[in-house]
């Protein structure tokens, strides 16, 4: 990152800088999972306030003083950033200024275009040398076509001296001991993040969500909501059985 000399009074501001690239997003997971990672930590952290999520929002890493608007931005599908004022207005952010924020993400997400666009090599290279901590790249295409297709459908690097490594994954295993997907454990973050089988707007496919360190995912609100209904109807279900076993026994439940 380019430090900024300090006889600089003036740097731009949020409100003078592109706070989009105008790039659209060639399919639809590129908004679906940062913002199912948003509102998962959105649960998961709901006591804190130390955190920001950012989705499709530019984060800007050098100044342009005399043109604002050419200084020099990255855009992530999604990025994290810890330390950070959760909320800094009613407004909110409409970009990530690396030198408003005095903080760096600590995480970049990309998910792979239909039309290929640098994730494994610009875009690495440009978070590596950011220095931002963990890159994580969700392939959709893994294994079916495309150039990169080899590559597993989730991959996180962490910087090692100064380098990424990409970072070994562990299977997730279901009870009857088939594998349902993997995940990267994030000791730094303190949280995983992994891909699997997962059901959004009634269409079952792979997405990428938040697990615990014993690889227990956390559940959307949708999925939560859908236990809880599970639940009542069990509950409710158990009482009536219970009310024919005492009627048939000579016992009135309602007096019970």
């Amino acid at each position: 990152m380019v430090a900024v000399p300090s006889k600089y009074r003036h740097l731009p501001t949020a409100e003078e800088l592109p706070d989009s690239d105008e790039t659209p997003v060639d399919n639809e997971l590129q908004n679906d999972i940062p913002n199912i990672l948003l509102n998962l930590l959105r649960s998961i952290w709901a006591e804190r306030t130390d955190w920001f999520w950012g989705v499709d929002m530019g984060v800007y890493y050098e100044p342009n003083i005399e043109e604002p608007q050419k200084s020099k931005c990255i855009v992530p599908d999604g990025f994290l950033a810890l330390g950070v004022p959760r909320y800094i207005g009613e407004g909110g952010r409409l970009s990530y200024v690396m030198w408003e924020e005095s903080v760096l993400p600590i995480l970049a997400l990309e998910v792979v275009s239909h039309k290929y666009n640098g994730e494994y090599d610009i875009k690495l290279a440009k978070y590596e040398e950011l220095g931002i901590l963990y890159y994580v790249i969700y392939n959709y295409l893994s294994g079916r076509r495309g150039l990169y297709k080899k590559h597993q459908s989730l991959e996180v690097y962490k910087l090692v001296n100064g380098k990424y490594e990409l970072l070994p994954s562990v299977a997730l295993i279901q009870e009857k001991g088939e594998a349902m997907g993997q995940m990267v454990w994030m000791p730094e973050i303190g949280l995983g993040i992994g891909c699997e089988q997962g059901v959004r707007d009634n269409y079952r496919q792979e997405l990428v969500y938040w697990y615990d360190l014993q690889g227990i995912r956390y559940l959307t609100a949708e999925e939560r909501a859908e236990k809880s209904e599970e639940r009542a109807d069990q509950e409710q279900q158990q009482k009536e059985r219970l009310a024919v076993y005492l009627r048939s026994i000579g016992i009135d439940p309602d007096r019970v």
